[in-house]
């Protein structure tokens, strides 16, 4: 049974994230499913690719957007304690001018209770006989000793006061000094918490840059295999007569879904050029249907080695003339490589007629890589020609 041959080699190394690991599994006994041409398998490659960028971009945009979020959070906070750090310094320096205040208050008591302690010290220098004796009555000693005991407890009710006072606002000073260590301590971490972010940030962008470059440069890549199989398609074609997405009597079951959803009785993808030139054949030669439904006649390249080797003996040839009928082969490009191991791997067509020695009457799917039915007048040089018996 011939083998499949494999195009599907494209590699972009800059994605580290796993790629999905093949286009279709399918499970049949007979053979592997085969595609047009290689470039419909480098493009889905990269289409794939894609895919997996994107969803790793979606990825990045969703982790940028929680990064963003906890910057934001980090920097309401940083702002609250630099209005707290605000509100304390200014409360520190209220304090140290109350406890300014209280240290002159202070000053001044002592003085004023200085002049006080001192008359009572003069007037204590006397004893309680001596000074009994020089007052004017009981009364005025009385008084005299009252107003003493008075300037006394004043004295100490005043140092007490002052001295509280004081130890009072340096403690408060004590804590709101602590405090704004405490907040200047929260302010440094949140600093450096929001740089962190905004590093993670950034690098979450540049991720995000990187992928959409590779994306891009995919995107571009897939154009260029397009038009350069386009081109190779088209090589000798002279008029387009028809196109659509249905044609030929291409069944609708075929035509109507998406394009290589179905996998046709002849182990080919649909709406590729080898499906609808299988199933041409099928409708003419049942020696031609039955040796497709055997073997894989692989990618349309190696439609006439196939057709020698699994053909030869029920009738099948391969020749540079076209008659109506057969399946025109627009053999691969020596030495066209879109890839290492990615060579190119041709067209098939079928011969509705022969116009004259010069010219061909074609029908095909996919030469335009939509996936659609054309009819075109081409030149009938330089493609290989297989007639299947009918």
């Amino acid at each position: 049974m011939k083998k499949l041959i494999c195009s599907d080699r494209i590699k972009v190394k800059v994605v580290t994230f796993p790629l999905l690991a093949g286009l279709v599994v399918l499970s049949f006994s007979l053979a592997p499913v085969a595609q047009a041409d290689q470039f419909d398998q480098q493009i889905q490659t990269l289409q794939t690719q894609n895919s997996a960028d994107q969803n790793n971009l979606d990825s990045l945009e969703s982790q940028a957007t929680s990064y963003q979020g906890e910057i934001n959070l980090l920097q309401s906070q940083i702002s609250s304690i630099e209005a707290q750090i605000a509100s304390n310094q200014q409360e520190q320096a209220s304090l140290q001018q109350q406890i300014a205040t209280a240290q002159a208050k202070l000053s001044q008591e002592k003085l004023e209770l200085g002049a006080d302690v001192k008359a009572i010290y003069v007037n204590g220098q006397m004893s309680t006989l001596e000074e009994l004796a020089t007052s004017q009555n009981l009364s005025d000693f009385v008084d005299a000793e009252t107003y003493r005991d008075a300037i006394q407890s004043q004295i100490q009710l005043t140092l007490t006061q002052i001295t509280n006072l004081e130890d009072e606002l340096n403690t408060q000073q004590q804590q709101v000094t602590q405090l704004l260590q405490s907040n200047q301590t929260q302010q440094t971490q949140l600093s450096a918490d929001d740089q962190q972010q905004t590093q993670l940030l950034s690098l979450n962008q540049t991720q995000q840059t990187q992928f959409d470059q590779q994306i891009s440069a995919n995107n571009s890549q897939i154009e260029q295999l397009r038009a350069e199989q386009i081109a190779a398609n088209n090589k000798g074609v002279l008029q387009t007569l028809a196109e659509g997405q249905c044609g030929g009597g291409y069944p609708n079951s075929l035509c109507m879904a998406a394009q290589d959803s179905i996998v046709d009785p002849w182990h080919m993808l649909n709406r590729e050029c080898v499906s609808y030139a299988a199933w041409r054949v099928s409708q003419e030669s049942p020696v031609g249907n039955a040796l497709l439904q055997e073997y894989n006649f692989g990618n349309a390249t190696d439609w006439p080695s196939s057709a020698e080797t699994y053909g030869a003996q029920d009738g099948v040839t391969v020749s540079s003339t076209p008659q109506a009928g057969d399946i025109a082969i627009r053999e691969a490009i020596p030495g066209l490589y879109f890839a290492p191991g990615d060579p190119d791997v041709g067209h098939a067509m079928y011969v509705e007629s022969v116009i004259d020695s010069n010219t061909i009457l074609v029908s095909q799917y996919n030469e335009n890589l939509n996936g659609e039915y054309s009819e075109q007048t081409r030149s009938s040089a330089d493609l290989e020609y297989i007639h299947f018996p009918s």
